[in-house]
């Protein structure tokens, strides 16, 4: 079974033991099930203490890595087995992970191949089994990536992002940021930049200054460009301009268009919210306090559906977008873990007249 999706976190190390731990908090509500904790081969702990893990990591973090095993806690009570790991400055500047790294053992736990509806008479919508897929993986990925970069008020981690790859990505091909200032949203743009033309690494640069990556932007060519898959057999392409002037564009501005691009799902995908709704409602009846269904099969009002590639390809071109501003002043931008953020960020720099 592959694992992921894959979650990353960016702050300054001398903060890292901290957002370390603040994290593991945050991600286990049920403290029965064992925390291991590993940094090298002679250190390590089993215990359901997260303090016990802050208090090894205090002591040798920093000349080494921590990893820990863990249970975290999705919604509807669902359980899932995920590894959190803290890398040291030293170790990104040898192979970049992201400086907190965390995903499940199975990406099934926040995706699954399979669904228990009520379909009732008539034929299937496979678009339809489509969105409530969507419905059921954004809760968890909105839900866990802030469990991540924002478990209480510090502002430790001020960017931070959600992917199926076990690279942190462009923001913009991720399928889930977050960024702690959402006056800072153009920095989703500026790294993606930085990444696909440049070749950089986003673990290494995410915690650079907004003004830092704007100079690292107009050093590229004047006219130069780079293509990003839109969807389906299309793309589009990014320029040098076009991410200057989302820069000076003021970040209100930038995020109005942005919700304003996520507001309208495509035609496809208004076509089967009614179907959805009927199902859900359908459903809800049958579905036990931990959100999964009653038994399927014979006699029961519950389907077994299998997610298939129809579905997939389905989500891939049109899964609709989720733009959340938090109490705090935060952004996230989320969307199902197949789909990837560049058709938000292309819809929203048209309407403000920046894509040519």
């Amino acid at each position: 079974m592959r694992e992921g999706p894959f979650f990353f976190a960016w702050c300054d190390e001398v903060q890292r033991v901290d957002a370390f731990g603040a994290a593991l908090s945050a991600l286990i509500k049920e403290p029965r099930y064992s925390i291991r904790a590993i940094m090298d081969r002679d250190t390590e702990c089993n215990t359901n203490s997260v303090d016990e893990v802050v208090s090894m990591l205090r002591a040798h973090f920093g000349r080494t890595d921590a990893e820990a095993y863990f249970v975290a806690s999705l919604s509807y009570e669902h359980f899932v087995h995920c590894i959190l790991r803290g890398y040291t400055d030293r170790s990104e500047r040898l192979k970049p992970m992201g400086p907190i790294h965390m995903h499940a053992r199975e990406i099934e736990d926040f995706s699954p191949m399979h669904m228990d509806l009520a379909l009732g008479k008539g034929p299937r919508s496979v678009q339809a089994e489509a969105v409530l897929a969507w419905h059921m993986a954004l809760e968890d990925i909105d839900d866990v990536l802030l469990r991540l970069c924002a478990p209480d008020a510090s502002g430790r981690v001020p960017t931070g992002g959600c992917t199926t790859a076990r690279t942190w990505l462009a923001p913009v091909a991720l399928c889930a940021t977050y960024n702690a200032d959402a006056r800072d949203i153009a920095r989703d743009l500026a790294l993606s930049w930085l990444c696909l033309h440049d070749k950089e690494r986003v673990s290494r640069i995410a915690g650079l200054p907004l003004e830092a990556l704007r100079a690292r932007v107009e050093a590229a060519p004047p006219g130069a460009c780079v293509t990003l898959r839109h969807s389906s057999g299309h793309s589009s392409s990014l320029s040098r301009e076009t991410v200057l002037q989302a820069l000076a564009t003021p970040p209100s501005a930038l995020l109005e268009a942005l919700e304003a691009a996520a507001e309208v799902p495509d035609g496809a995908w208004r076509a089967a919210e009614p179907r959805a709704r009927e199902l859900y409602e359908r459903t809800l009846p049958f579905r036990g306090r931990d959100g999964q269904g009653m038994e399927t099969g014979d006699g029961s009002p519950l389907s077994q559906v299998e997610i298939t590639l129809e579905h997939f390809e389905f989500l891939v071109d049109h899964a609709r977008f989720h733009v959340r501003r938090l109490p705090s002043g935060g952004v996230v931008l989320a969307t199902h873990p197949y789909r990837t953020l560049w058709p938000l960020w292309a819809d929203a720099l048209s309407r403000l007249g920046l894509m040519s």
